[in-house]
Order: C-alpha cells, then structure tokens, then sequence
C-alpha cells in the first residue's frame, strides 16, 4: 500500500507556497524528513527556492520535533515553520 504524509505550513512558508497544507505520496525511498524535503524541492520553483535553506525551517513529525536525519516512519503529518521566537 503507498505511503502518504500530509504537509501542514505555518507562517511566511505557507503564505511563500500559496497553501496551507498539501498530501504528498512517498515512494518506498522515503525514509526521513530530509528526504521529503528534497522531494518537496523537485516539485518546482517557488518549492525549490524555499526549501534550498532547512537552516531557516523547522520540522514537526506527529507534532514531535525532528531534523532532517528523523524518520518518517508510520508518521501522518509533517509540520513545516520557520523557528519561534518570543519576546
């Protein structure tokens, strides 16, 4: 059975992409959050220009915390936002 993930973002990246979340089909390679991220990359280039820096992004699995070494695993859903800050 395919794999899919859906992809939930916040803030400038979701107002960047024009959507606020999207369902994306992971082949068999799939394995991290860095390795849906290139994915993601490869769609075109608003995806590619805003995703050619992770330095400026953070990440969520199944609203835990990750970096692009987390696996995906049987995860449902990828937060992507760029870092909080507070004041």
């Amino acid at each position: 059975m395919a794999r899919s993930l859906n992809i939930i973002y916040f803030a400038w990246v979701r107002e960047r992409l024009g959507i606020d979340q999207e369902e994306v089909a992971l082949a068999d390679d799939i394995e991290t959050i860095g390795d849906v991220v290139t994915l993601l990359a490869e769609r075109g280039a608003g995806y590619a220009d805003l995703f050619s820096d992770t330095g400026k992004l953070r990440f969520a699995l199944d609203q835990d915390y990750g970096i692009a070494a987390t696996p995906i695993g049987s995860a449902s859903e990828l937060a992507i936002f760029p870092p909080v800050t507070g004041g």
